[in-house]
């Protein structure tokens, strides 16, 4: 199945999920780079990344959603989308409260508490792209008219485009 939400004929969430992924990955280097070198300002571009990435992750899931409306009920796709979308709104949700605890102290630096709360985000963002690329590369979903919903998993070998 085709994406539901297309701009100049192309699915608008793939689109759009580059711009958080980068980010909050990008806030996760700049945590690690205020941790080896103590160095101030790494602290606040972690904030200031976490905080764009968050704005993105909504918008892309917006459109997300309305791809994820479209899919057949009952379907290994719906399921996929499903816990695509879920685990990526867990991601968001961790992350936004990893910045909330940061806006609470001094320059913005990162206690124990907001740093495992962005590691977690970062590694479950990792299954997450994973479940969206087996939507779009396995399954076929916003890509064709053909596509196979139920088709196995990437991990079991040649794919099976069967309804």
């Amino acid at each position: 199945m085709e994406s539901r939400a297309k701009a100049m004929g192309h699915a608008i969430h793939p689109m759009l999920i580059v711009f958080p992924l980068g980010l909050l990955a990008t806030s996760v280097i700049f945590d690690i780079l205020y941790l080896i070198t103590d160095r101030t300002g790494f602290q606040i571009s972690a904030a200031y990344t976490i905080a764009a990435g968050v704005i993105g992750g909504v918008v892309a899931a917006v459109f997300g959603l309305i791809d994820w409306s479209a899919i057949p009920s009952g379907t290994r796709a719906k399921r996929i989308g499903a816990a695509h979308g879920i685990g990526n709104l867990v991601v968001v949700i961790l992350f936004a409260v990893s910045w909330l605890v940061r806006l609470s102290r001094e320059n913005w630096e990162p206690n124990a508490a907001a740093l495992i709360l962005s590691f977690a985000g970062i590694i479950l963002s990792l299954g997450t792209a994973w479940l969206g690329g087996e939507l779009v590369e396995r399954l076929g979903i916003g890509v064709s008219d053909k596509a196979g919903v139920n088709a196995s998993s990437s991990l079991r070998g040649a794919p099976s485009r069967g309804a």
